[in-house]
């Protein structure tokens, strides 16, 4: 009776793993979808890959008639998939305070520009000598414009590297201002 009840379970068993696991690999690949939307490829590159490799896998298995392995690496792919989904929204978080304090100097800086600007045609600087400087802001104020409407549609990477090159050009104009000769004021004459 024992045998019998042991070689029951052995063959139900083996019919349960004897058909490949479709289901499993499709959940697993739905999860992957869902994770590269949510930005995994991105903000959670390790574990978005580690889950599509695990897919891959799952598949190679099925292709070798090794289901009961295809099936371990679907569910290994699925939970990976949903691993990479909450690392990917902490990772798009970090991302977005990283530009918007970015946005945030940068802003700044060109203030502190246009104030030195300011400050320069006061104290009688050719305006010869700050027509660069002019083009260097109304720049800077255009890629700010742009870097908010990327960080607006979510784009915070390509945001921060048009943000790195403003500020790149703002700290220039800068020290270039730093060394302008000026000009002492003109006295005024009684008449």
């Amino acid at each position: 009776m024992r045998r019998l009840l042991v070689t029951g379970l052995l063959l139900l068993m083996a019919a349960g793993c004897s058909e490949p696991p479709n289901k499993e690999i499709d959940q697993a690949q739905t999860a992957l979808d869902i994770a590269r939307n949510a930005g995994a490829d991105k903000y959670a590159t390790d574990e978005y890959n580690a889950a599509a490799a695990a897919l891959q896998k799952a598949r190679a298995a099925v292709d070798q008639r090794d289901y009961r392995q295809a099936l371990n690496y679907a569910i290994d792919s699925r939970q990976r998939s949903q691993d990479a989904i909450n690392q990917a929204a902490d990772g798009k978080a970090r991302a977005q305070r990283a530009a918007d304090d970015l946005i945030a100097f940068v802003s700044k800086r060109a203030l502190e520009v246009q104030g030195r600007i300011k400050n320069a045609e006061a104290a009688h600087v050719p305006p010869k000598d700050l027509r660069d400087l002019r083009t260097v802001l109304t720049e800077a104020q255009t890629g700010l414009q742009e870097a908010r409407a990327q960080i607006g549609g979510g784009n915070y990477e390509k945001a921060t590297t048009s943000l790195v090159a403003v500020r790149e050009k703002l700290d220039a104009a800068v020290r270039t201002m730093e060394n302008l000769p000026q000009r002492p004021g003109r006295k005024k004459t009684k008449p």
